[in-house]
Order: C-alpha cells, then sequence, then structure tokens
C-alpha cells in the first residue's frame, strides 16, 4: 500500500512538471486573425503580457482568403462589366482584355503587406507572437512546438474552414480558399451553395468570362435576406446569364482523363466539361485544440459554447469570432475581441458586444446592404398592424444612357405611432458603400420622419432613403 502512495505520488509529480508551462502570460491567444490580433494588442494597452499563437498567415480568413482578397477580385469584376458601358458613355475603343496574372500577382503582393503590418502591429504593441499549432495540455495550458505556455486568462479565436461534402468525387473540387490560388480563370465553373460566398464567387466569375452554374439545393439564394433581397438577387443571378440549378445537389463527381469535371446532379442531369467546381457550402469551427483538456464544451452545431460575454464553460478561457458560429464577420470579431479586452484588464466587468442592427454587406452583382430586421422578422415580433413598410423600385441615374439596365431596390421596415427604423434593405448600385451612414442612423434609434427631415443629396442613390413615400 505504501509503495503504491508513492508511486501515485510520484505519477503526480511527473505529471505536474510535463504541464508545467515554460512561459506564463495574463492574458494567452489562440488565434492570428483580426478578433484575436484586436483583443490581444487592446489588452496589451492594459500593461499586461500577452501572448498570442498563430502558425498561419497572420490576418486569419479576412486579411488571406477572404474579405480582403474578395474585395479585390469584386472590384476586378466591377470593371469588366463597367467596360461595356464605356460604349454608350461615348469612349470608342478597342476590346480590352484581362491580364489575370498580372491582377493576381498585385492582388497577393498586397495581402503579403497586410501580413507584414499585422506582426509589426503586434510588435509595437508587445504582444509575443508565438509561431505554430497550439493544443490544450491542461487547465489553461497550451503546448506549441514542444513548448508549453500558459494565462490566466485565455482566448480562443482560431477562425473556421470551408466545408467540403461527403459525396463521390467531392475531392476534385476547390474552396473559397482554393478560388484564390487560381492561376486562370476558368473556362467553365460550377459553384454550389447558397450564401454569401456562393453569391459573390459566382458572380465574378461570370463577369470575368468564366461559362457559370450555380447549384442550390431550393429555389433562392440568400434564403435568410428579406425576401425582396432574396427574390431580386436571385433574378439577377439568372439575368446575368449565370444557369441556376435550382432544387438541386451534387450527387457525383469524376474526374476525365483530360482532367474535366463530369457532375451529376440530384435530377440525373449532367454537367460536363467543367473546369472548376467551387463548394461554398459553409464553414466549420477551427477547435481541433483538445478542448476536453481545456473544459471547454461545445454547443449542438459544434461550435464552442458561448455566452454574451464571450465566456465559454471555463471560467477564465473565452472565446469569439467563427469558432462561436454566430454573425460571422470580420467587424463583429473585432468588436468582440476589443469588449472583452476591457472587460478582462480594464475594469468594465459589463463590457461586452451589442449583437442588435449589424449592418452587413454582400459584394454581388449587384451588391447588397441590409441591417436591422427582415420583414419576415419584424411581421413574427411585432405583427402587421404595428408595422408600415415603404418600398422603391428604380433604375439609378447611371443607367440612363446604358443598354444595360440594372434595377435598385430599398426598403424601410418601420415600427409603431413614431414609425422607428427597424430595418433597412437595399440592392443595387453604390449599395455596399451607402449602408454604413444610415446604419449609424438605425443604431441610434431614427425614426421615418427623421429620415424625411434629411435634405436629400440630389442626384444620388442614397437620397431615395429620405425621399420615400
Amino acid at each position: 500500500m505504501r509503495l503504491q502512495n508513492i508511486c501515485r505520488k510520484f505519477a503526480t509529480c511527473i505529471n505536474t512538471f510535463v504541464t508545467m508551462p515554460s512561459k506564463k502570460f495574463d492574458y494567452l491567444v489562440i488565434g492570428g486573425g483580426s478578433g484575436g490580433i484586436a483583443s490581444a494588442r487592446r489588452a496589451a494597452e492594459f500593461g499586461i503580457q500577452v501572448g498570442l499563437v498563430e502558425s498561419d498567415r497572420l490576418g486569419g480568413t479576412c486579411v488571406n482568403v477572404g474579405c480582403v482578397p474578395k474585395k479585390l477580385s469584386f472590384y476586378c469584376a466591377h470593371h469588366a462589366e463597367m467596360i461595356h458601358d464605356l460604349k454608350d458613355y461615348g469612349f470608342l475603343m478597342s476590346e480590352y482584355q484581362l491580364d489575370w496574372g498580372t491582377f493576381k500577382r498585385k492582388r497577393d503582393e498586397y495581402v503579403k503587406r497586410l501580413n507584414g503590418i499585422y506582426e509589426n502591429n503586434l510588435i509595437k504593441s508587445k504582444v509575443e507572437l508565438i509561431r505554430g499549432k497550439a493544443k490544450f495540455v491542461g487547465d489553461r495550458v497550451v503546448e506549441v512546438n514542444d513548448k508549453l505556455y500558459s494565462g490566466k486568462h485565455v482566448l480562443i479565436a482560431t477562425g473556421g474552414y470551408p466545408s467540403i461534402p461527403d459525396i463521390p468525387g467531392a475531392e476534385h473540387g476547390i474552396t473559397s480558399d482554393g478560388f484564390f490560388e487560381l492561376q486562370i480563370i476558368p473556362k467553365k465553373t460550377v459553384v454550389v451553395g447558397a450564401g454569401y460566398i456562393a453569391v459573390e464567387l459566382s458572380g465574378i466569375l461570370n463577369a470575368l468570362g468564366s461559362n457559370v452554374h450555380l447549384v442550390i439545393r431550393r429555389d433562392k439564394v440568400l434564403r435568410n435576406f428579406d425576401c425582396m433581397i432574396s427574390t431580386a438577387i436571385t433574378e439577377e443571378i439568372v439575368e446575368s446569364g449565370i444557369k441556376l440549378e435550382k432544387n438541386n445537389q451534387v450527387k457525383h463527381v469524376e474526374k476525365q482523363c483530360d482532367g474535366k469535371l463530369t457532375i451529376l446532379l440530384k435530377d440525373e442531369n449532367m454537367i460536363t466539361d467543367v473546369d472548376c467546381l467551387l463548394w461554398a457550402i459553409g464553414r466549420k469551427p477551427s477547435i481541433e485544440l483538445q478542448l476536453m483538456n481545456a473544459g471547454v464544451k461545445l454547443n449542438d452545431t459544434g461550435h464552442i459554447l458561448v455566452d454574451e460575454y464571450q465566456n465559454t464553460s471555463h471560467s477564465s478561457v473565452y472565446a469569439l469570432g467563427d469558432v462561436c458560429g454566430k454573425f460571422l464577420l470580420t467587424p463583429v470579431a473585432i468588436a468582440a475581441g476589443r469588449c472583452l479586452a476591457h472587460r478582462l484588464f480594464d475594469n468594465q466587468p459589463e463590457k461586452k458586444i451589442d449583437y442588435s442592427n449589424i449592418p452587413t454587406v454582400v459584394f454581388s452583382h449587384p451588391p447588397i446592404g441590409t441591417v436591422g430586421l427582415t420583414e419576415e422578422e419584424a411581421l413574427q415580433q411585432y405583427g402587421r398592424e404595428n408595422l408600415r413598410i415603404y418600398r422603391s423600385a428604380f433604375i439609378p441615374l447611371y443607367y440612363a444612357i446604358t443598354e444595360k439596365k440594372s434595377k435598385c431596390l430599398m426598403k424601410l421596415i418601420c415600427h409603431g405611432k413614431d414609425e422607428k427604423v427597424i430595418g433597412l434593405h437595399m440592392m443595387g448600385l453604390g449599395c455596399d458603400e451607402i449602408l454604413q451612414g444610415f446604419a449609424v442612423a438605425i443604431k441610434m434609434g431614427a425614426t421615418k420622419k427623421q429620415f424625411d427631415e434629411c435634405v436629400a443629396i440630389h442626384p444620388t442613390t442614397a437620397e431615395e432613403l429620405v425621399t420615400m413615400r
């Protein structure tokens, strides 16, 4: 018995020694994306020791394979669309040709510069960058490249990655990550998905000359958006020349001898001679961190379970961004990360992000801007009798003299006697840039009367939002 006790104590000592961290931090952030970096740098302002673990390029999805290179690609596609309108504005020209290699090189160089800026900012903020993949080996202790690090407080901000379906031949496709590695624009592309990424990338590829098929499970894209938006952008997709495969799914993918793909759909139709298959069916959280060793629980969807303060099931471990599965937007992760830093280290215990009235844009063709409740949500929450809904549809002045026309649609959803604006939805040229200012007004509780009292800027698309009747 005495020998067993000695052995048990010895094993405990060994275990303690093994999990003894080589470096301790006040705040240890796992993940060098926008949210993690924002939280780490803000925390460092309060004079604490901060460490940040990242194995890949700094900036996360947004900087490397998301928002930034996607928006540059959107601009490239937008130029391609505008070229067709030049003759209507009196420009005599020969045919323009896209040098995709030049664009890709310049886009990649810009992303690389951003990686360096992020690293320099961490150095300036005195945040220690730890290169490698982290895995939990104990309570707030992680192992990175055989070294152990601990934090009094630990933040998980490791982001997510694109999903690939479990069907025969799925490995022959690429994801949104792979889109940014394309060396040429594919002659024929099949995009699968109905969300942000599918709509945006199919639009970019189509505008740049690819013959695009978009496969969606139901009859519309962006089904979680306001019904006006979902219906209108689905119609615009068809008008743009994209072949929309509604109420369908990919059943099987086969690679031919010449490298091209044959794609069998659920309705038994085939799409042949496909150069590129792009999966855009959703994202999964990057949680390969041995969370069981950290006492961190997941929710029913496989994301990290958090409350409104970013707390996990462990009292000193927190999570934000895509790993939480809520509002997968870069500015949301940044705001949540900074709020968390203030709450933990700046004596603001009630500091948290307000998840209401978060504006969002889809860089579709034309772009979409939306903030607040959809009409469907407002009806469910307040009832038809307590709402007044204003709508407008018009052709922006830009298209007055062009052969090609594209409508702009706008909707204001107002509640109560004072007609507080609780939802704003629009689609059309410039709507992506218009939204930010109106989102501020809605966040402040603006009413329709206050919108009306604002003098319109004429002639602009935005003036429609303050002249609606």
